[in-house]
């Protein structure tokens, strides 16, 4: 894979590469219309292929917050047509990496030495490559480590890129300004928590302790003094990225065991410890033939206020259904209603958000569930589509639900869909709600 010898950096050099982009998918467009001048029957999938390719390619070369972007809507499969999704999912691990003399320059800022002043053995290219940093692999005496470096200028181009994102998601999502500031806000904080490897790494050895009695994941251990604000050094852990491990043929058995650790790894996080690994991208998890997980990546962690839990896990209970009072108070509370809602809003998004929550909450209220259901699945992707074509929500100018939301709903659906690639069966009744 070809290196990247410099990031752009500046808030100019960022706007003309996007708007660079822009530029090529018009392009691309010309040629599709074109075509179908020719040939009526031209289908849209050359097109979708050429733009993923250039934004990609784009984003790719920003790094930080713009791929990051690209990375979560990877694992959003209701959004974006195959082929984007096919080329983003790239980010999550498989971003082109940073060229070794820039690598080394990182290291010289960081402790005034190259890497291989510290280890006995250091690849001069990385081993993988994602939205906010890359991994090479390294060795001291017989002990082998991962050293995960951040790209350079990341944290300080996180708010304008958001800037420049805004007006588009504005007009996007047909939100006003105001409300969609409040989930920007949301967004800007954890991608800026997630270029302080200080406070990743604090989390990183705090979590895993705190996760290490769940049964078959495993944990690297984690090395301050060859760890710094732009670089993190622990345990290398072997395994196979979620796509390369099914394409093993894995047994019934073992995915099951994968899909119940990966479950317990969550529940624990989001019931005990209040604080969550937000981020269950397939890039973040190493699987092992034996049902082994091992779990190495928590840049991004949410930390769940009482005043959202409460009202949140409240509706997994179907009984709140009954009393109409009760329901209305904690939707007010998630902000799915608003005070100034009129009559006909809330009689037209309250069926609308019992239907969606009934869906998402239907694992929580089985014993077992089994995610290989592919009707349940495809159930979630015509509702979303319906909501799509709906004209009340098209045109509503509310943000529906709180700014909390956004990463918890995130974790369950990128939780979700890793048990659903699996096809895993898992015991997920255990946990009593209100």
């Amino acid at each position: 894979m070809k290196t990247q010898e410099r990031i752009p950096k500046t808030r100019i050099e960022r706007a003309a590469h996007i708007a660079g982009a822009g530029v090529k998918v018009g392009g691309n467009y010309l040629k599709h219309y074109a075509k179908k001048l020719v040939n009526a029957d031209v289908s849209r999938e050359e097109l979708h292929k050429d733009n993923a390719g250039d934004i990609y390619e784009t984003l790719s070369t920003l790094k930080g917050s713009a791929l990051k972007v690209a990375q979560m809507m990877s694992m959003d499969r209701g959004i974006l047509p195959r082929e984007y999704q096919e080329k983003f999912q790239l980010s999550q691990y498989s971003a082109p990496p940073l060229s070794s003399p820039l690598v080394a320059q990182i290291f010289r800022k960081a402790f005034g030495q190259p890497p291989t002043a510290f280890f006995d053995e250091f690849t001069p290219k990385a081993v993988a490559a994602a939205s906010i940093g890359q991994v090479h692999k390294a060795r001291v005496k017989d002990q082998w480590l991962a050293v995960k470096i951040q790209y350079p200028g990341v944290a300080n181009s996180i708010g304008s890129d958001l800037r420049m994102v805004k007006p588009f998601a504005v007009r996007l999502l047909n939100m006003s300004k105001n409300d969609i500031d409040n989930y920007f806000d949301e967004i800007e904080g954890k991608l800026l928590e997630e270029t302080n490897y200080t406070l990743e790494l604090k989390r990183s050895m705090e979590l895993s302790a705190a996760c290490a009695h769940i049964e078959n994941l495993r944990f690297p251990q984690y090395y301050p003094k060859w760890s710094s604000d732009k670089i993190i050094t622990m345990d290398w852990l072997d395994g196979k990225h979620l796509k390369e491990f099914l394409a093993t043929n894995p047994s019934q058995e073992v995915r099951n065991r994968i899909g119940q650790a990966l479950w317990d790894f969550y529940d624990f996080q989001i019931h005990e410890l209040k604080t969550v690994h937000a981020d269950p991208h397939p890039g973040n998890f190493l699987f092992l033939e034996d049902g082994t997980v091992n779990i190495f990546d928590f840049g991004c962690v949410k930390e769940i206020p009482d005043r959202f839990y409460t009202p949140y896990f409240k509706l997994v209970n179907r009984e709140i259904y009954k009393d109409s009072e009760k329901t209305g108070a904690i939707f007010r509370e998630l902000e799915l209603l608003h005070a100034d809602d009129t009559a006909a809003d809330i009689a037209f998004f309250t069926p609308l958000f019992k239907e969606m929550i009934d869906m998402l909450t239907l694992p929580f209220t089985c014993e077992t569930f089994d995610f290989g259901n592919e009707t349940y699945f495809s159930g979630i992707y015509q509702f979303a589509d319906k909501l799509i074509e709906m004209p009340e929500v098209r045109n509503s100018k509310k943000a529906r639900g709180s700014r909390h939301s956004l990463y918890i709903n995130r974790t369950y659906y990128g939780l979700y869909h890793i048990l659903f690639d699996l096809k895993a069966a898992v015991n997920t009744g255990n946990r009593k709600f209100y």
